[in-house]
């Protein structure tokens, strides 16, 4: 099937451009239980790539107060803040040059997550990420009206970087819920990438238009030279 045309490429963050060795759903599973909940590891999976607010309110089950909510998410950021300090997160092989090589082609990059401002800005800063530098624009789920499967974190980089129509957008990312969100924004190619936590068969599920070992295959999908990739600046 040929690629169509993209404007823009939608990347999810920990696990599709970042490793960082499966913190975040550690200590996602560790606060949640900590409040007296029992998730399971199929619990956990299902809300991989959710808004961690939305994550956290289902974990705890029922209908919990929101104030414990807002509690139990502080108490996330800690964590993870703590976790990321003991182990820094680093860029994924051949994310950071397939950024470089897609933006030199005139194609906008740009970074949506499950992570609140808290967590998103000291990581991207702690990889030397910057929105007008090596990204066009970076969406946290809280900045929108919902989180993952909702298409709205897509739709809003599309805002940011200018791109009005959706069949030229790339999203890719490392869940279930990343490649059901690229759907629901009608992107012209929806990737799911084998860096993270979910297999091939989990994302196959959701059919994504295409299956890839990782972001650095991007280039190569749409048609960039190995020569492109290899000297960014050209």
């Amino acid at each position: 099937m040929p690629t169509p045309h993209i404007a823009l490429v939608a990347l999810d963050i920990a696990g599709t451009t970042v490793e960082e060795g499966g913190a975040v759903y550690r200590v996602l599973a560790e606060v949640v239980t900590d409040r007296g909940a029992a998730p399971t590891d199929a619990d956990i999976r299902r809300w991989m790539g959710a808004d961690k607010r939305e994550a956290i309110a289902a974990l705890l089950g029922g209908t919990p107060d929101p104030t414990l909510v807002a509690e139990v998410h502080a108490d996330f950021v800690a964590r993870l803040t703590k976790a990321y300090a003991d182990v820094p997160p680093t860029p994924l092989a051949g994310v950071p040059e397939a950024i470089a090589v897609l933006r030199a082609a005139g194609i906008k990059v740009a970074l949506t997550t499950g992570f609140g401002r808290q967590i998103t800005d000291p990581l991207l800063a702690s990889l030397g990420w910057a929105v007008g530098e090596q990204l066009d624009a970076v969406v946290c789920a809280d900045e929108v009206a919902a989180g993952r499967p909702a298409p709205f974190m897509i739709q809003r980089v599309m805002e940011l970087t200018g791109v009005t129509d959706a069949s030229t957008v790339l999203a890719a990312g490392d869940t279930v819920l990343d490649v059901r969100a690229g759907l629901a924004a009608g992107a012209g190619v929806v990737a799911g990438v084998l860096t993270g936590s979910q297999t091939e068969a989990e994302l196959q599920t959701e059919h994504p238009t295409h299956i890839l070992a990782g972001v650095r295959d991007i280039p190569a999908l749409l048609g960039l030279r190995p020569a492109d990739f290899a000297d960014p600046a050209r």
